[in-house]
C-alpha cells in the first residue's frame, strides 16, 4: 500500500465497485474511491467490539495532508476511549427546539408533565403552555438544535420577547377570531420559565447534558399593590346597578360581585359548578383551582345569592355560557365595556381579589385566615382533610361579604347590622361584625361604612 500523496490520489482509477486504497505509514487512514469519481479521505477503527468508518471528508476540500494530521488527531481520540462515528451520528440526528417543543407538548397532553404538588398540569394551563411555545419560543429559536444553546441564546429569547419582536396577530378557530399577541416584560418572564422547564425535560429525557436557563436573571413581575378604597367600592356597587338593568350584563354583573364577595379569581367564579357548591357548610369544594383542590369558606350574602340561583340553575356550571352546557364566555369583553371611561378603568378582576384580602386585613383577621379564605397555598395545609369548616372562618367570611356588600349597596353601618340580624346565625354575625369594625365606628351607627 503506497503512502497517499496528491500523486497517488490524482492517479487512482475509478472501479465498477466503491474500493479504499490505505496508507502505508499511518494504519487506518485511507482514501475511498467511489464509482462516480468521488474522493474522500476516512479512517477505520474499532470502537465497543464493532469496525467503525468515520469521513474526514472530499478530496479537494481536503489535501492528502491535512487529511492525515485530522485523522492522526482523530485517531488519537479513539485511543482515550472516543467513538468518532457515533459522535458525528448522534449530532446528525440532535434535535431542534421546535422538535422537542413537539415532544414536550406530546407528553404534555397525555398527563405526563406535572405541575405544582406533583400534578399533571391543568387544560388551561397546558393552553397557555401551547400559546407561549408557538407564538415566542419556536419562532425566536425553533429551528436552533438543542445540544448547542447557550445560556445568551436564552438570554436573547427573553429580550427578543421584552423588545416585542414576536408581535403579532393571529388567526384563531373562531369566527372572526383572531389572538394579539403583543411580548412584554410578564410575557418574556413567563415565557423563558416555561423554556427553562422544557429544557429540564431535555435534560431529564438524556437529549441534553446542563440546563442552559439555569442562572437567567429575569425581571421582576409587576407587584399588584392596587386595591379598591371604600369610596370606589361605593362606585363600583353603583356602577354595577346601572349596567345590571341591561340583560346583556347580567350575568357579569352577577359574576363580578361574586368575585367582590369571595375573593376567588376570576376562572374560579366563571367557571364554578354546581357540584363544587356547598352551601350547607357555607363553602366553595373547588376542584380544579389553580392551587388545586381547595375549600373556601363562604359568607353569608353569597350563600344566599346561590340559594336563590340555585332555584332555577340549569346545567352543569353556576354561570352558564351559550352552547352545550358551557361556562361563560363573555366575562372579558363584557368587563372591559362596564369598565371603559368609567373612573374604575384601570382595574382588573385580580384587584377585587386584591382588595377583599385587604379589607380583611382592615377588619384584623390574621393572615393565616385570610390566605385560607382566598385560597393561597400557604393558608390550605390542613384543608384537604376538612369537611367542615371551623365556625370562625365562616363566621370571618361572613363578615368580610357583609362589609363588602355594604360598600357595594351603599347601605349605613346600622342598616347592614340590622339587615344580617334575621336569624341565629346572622345575629351571631352582627355580632362579630359589630366587634370586628370596631368601637369608633359604633359611636355613629347612622354614619356610612366609610367616611
Amino acid at each position: 500500500m503506497p503512502k497517499l500523496t496528491k500523486r497517488v490520489v490524482d492517479a487512482a482509477e475509478v472501479r465498477e465497485k466503491d474500493y479504499v486504497i490505505w496508507d502505508d505509514e499511518l494504519p487506518g487512514f485511507g482514501l475511498r474511491l467511489f464509482t462516480t469519481g468521488k474522493r474522500s479521505y476516512v479512517i477505520q477503527y474499532r470502537a465497543a467490539g464493532r469496525s467503525r468508518r468515520y469521513t474526514i471528508g472530499l478530496h479537494g476540500v481536503w489535501t492528502p495532508e491535512t487529511a492525515r494530521q485530522e485523522a492522526k488527531v482523530q485517531l488519537g481520540r479513539v485511543a482515550k476511549g472516543d467513538n468518532p462515528a457515533e459522535e458525528r451520528e448522534l449530532d446528525h440526528r440532535a434535535i431542534t427546539v421546535k422538535e422537542l417543543c413537539n415532544l414536550y407538548l406530546n407528553d404534555l397532553s397525555a398527563g405526563l408533565i406535572l405541575g405544582k404538588r406533583g400534578r399533571p398540569k391543568k387544560p388551561t394551563t397546558i393552553v397557555t403552555d401551547t400559546g407561549r411555545i408557538h407564538r415566542h419560543i419556536v419562532p425566536i429559536i425553533g429551528t436552533r438544535r438543542v445540544k448547542d444553546l447557550t445560556k445568551a441564546d436564552v438570554g436573547k429569547v427573553l429580550k427578543d420577547i421584552m423588545a416585542g419582536k414576536t408581535r403579532t396577530t393571529v388567526k384563531t378557530k373562531k369566527l372572526r377570531g383572531k389572538s394579539i399577541v403583543r411580548g412584554g416584560v410578564g410575557t418574556a418572564t413567563r415565557t423563558v420559565g416555561l423554556l427553562g422547564g422544557i429544557l429540564t425535560y431535555a435534560v431529564e429525557a438524556g437529549i441534553i447534558e446542563t440546563n442552559p436557563a439555569h442562572g437567567i436573571r429575569k425581571p421582576k413581575d409587576r407587584v399588584r399593590t392596587r386595591r379598591l378604597s371604600e369610596a370606589e367600592y361605593r362606585t363600583l356597587g353603583q356602577l354595577l346597578r346601572e349596567k345590571g338593568e341591561q340583560e346583556k350584563y347580567t350575568t357579569t354583573v352577577d359574576i363580578v360581585r361574586q368575585i367582590a364577595l369571595t375573593g376567588c379569581r376570576r376562572s374560579e367564579i366563571i367557571q364554578l359548578r354546581w357540584s363544587e357548591v356547598d352551601t350547607e357548610a357555607s363553602c366553595l369544594r373547588l376542584e380544579d383551582s389553580k392551587e388545586g383542590e381547595s375549600i373556601r369558606a363562604i359568607g353569608l350574602p353569597v350563600v344566599e345569592y346561590l340559594e336563590r340561583r340555585r332555584a332555577c340553575a340549569v346545567g352543569t356550571y353556576v354561570f352558564p355560557g351559550q352552547g352545550e352546557d358551557n361556562a361563560f364566555g363573555s366575562f372579558p369583553n363584557h368587563w372591559k365595556q362596564i369598565f371603559k371611561k368609567s373612573p374604575l378603568a384601570d382595574i382588573t378582576p385580580h384587584v377585587l381579589r386584591h382588595s377583599f384580602a385587604s379589607i380583611a386585613n382592615d377588619l384584623g383577621f390574621t393572615e393565616v385566615t385570610i390566605a385560607a379564605l382566598v385560597g393561597h397555598a400557604k393558608g390550605s395545609v390542613t384543608s384537604k382533610y376538612i369537611h367542615t369548616l371551623d365556625t370562625a372562618l365562616i363566621m370571618a367570611a361572613d363578615t368580610i361579604a357583609g362589609y363588602i356588600q355594604g360598600l357595594l349597596d351603599g347601605v349605613t353601618f346600622k342598616q347592614t347590622a340590622y339587615a344580617i340580624d334575621r336569624d341565629s346565625r346572622k345575629a351571631s354575625l352582627a355580632r362579630f361584625f359589630h366587634a370586628a369594625v370596631g368601637d369608633c365606628r359604633m359611636k355613629n351607627e347612622e354614619a356610612p361604612l366609610a367616611a
